[in-house]
């Protein structure tokens, strides 16, 4: 069973929020804050992530189906935003649901998959364990620019990520490629990327766009891999804008 928690006012237009791997629902509230108070608000701790964690990642296609069932609740489309591994989930949600999806945010999406995976992995599966030493973690933090606010989060979070939810989330992650459909979106698309972030990551901003010419790109200065934590009332004016208001 996936956590999900609503905040705002219910029949307003539904606003779903994706977080990244290995933190949780949590990582939005610094933006969240600056949201509208009644903006009906969806955030999802995703399989395998704190308060759903007792149920491993098992494949970006099948969180994508749970995602969905939470929006045909919801009575009328959304606006989904994603960050990192939530953004592929945002792209796969918006390519494969578009009924469900009228506008789309993607965040920091990785769409080109890499060379070196199988090693990757085994290096990840061997060291899995760190993820539970503190230092480690808080080092790991730093590179998501978490705050000290919710530094205590992403302690908890991680210390409960277990090593098959660890292994899974990181191989779709490092094998997305966006789906065909993604060409044929008939919403609107936000793509952003931070100008500090991997040469990969501007890489994947850029086939975005070009796979859905009609989206737009946006370079976002002075961030890294942390544009929500980094940026959040800015992003939540940006979304804001995006959904008309």
């Amino acid at each position: 069973m996936m956590h999900l928690e609503t905040f705002g006012r219910a029949g307003e237009p539904p606003l779903l929020l994706l977080h990244g791997g290995g933190v949780a629902g949590w990582m939005w509230e610094p933006m969240r804050a600056h949201l509208p108070p009644q903006a009906r608000v969806l955030v999802p701790d995703l399989p395998g992530h704190g308060r759903s964690a007792a149920e491993d990642y098992a494949s970006h296609h099948d969180t994508v189906e749970l995602l969905a069932q939470i929006l045909e609740g919801e009575g009328r489309p959304a606006t989904v935003a994603g960050f990192s591994l939530g953004a592929q989930l945002a792209v796969l949600l918006a390519a494969l649901r578009p009924d469900l999806v009228e506008r789309v945010v993607v965040i920091s999406a990785q769409a080109m998959p890499l060379r070196m995976t199988g090693p990757t992995l085994a290096l990840l599966g061997a060291t899995a364990g760190l993820a539970r030493n503190e230092k480690f973690a808080r080092l790991q933090a730093r590179e998501l620019f978490v705050p000290e606010s919710h530094m205590a989060d992403y302690l908890q979070t991680s210390s409960a990520l277990s090593r098959e939810t660890l292994l899974t989330s990181v191989e779709e992650n490092l094998r997305f490629v966006p789906p065909a459909d993604w060409a044929t979106f008939p919403g609107s698309a936000l793509i952003l990327v931070g100008a500090a972030e991997k040469k990969l990551m501007r890489r994947s901003a850029a086939a975005l766009h070009a796979a859905l010419p009609q989206s737009t790109i946006e370079v976002v200065d002075g961030c890294g891999h942390g544009i929500p934590l980094q940026r959040p009332e800015w992003l939540a004016r940006r979304i804001t804008e995006a959904r008309g208001g």
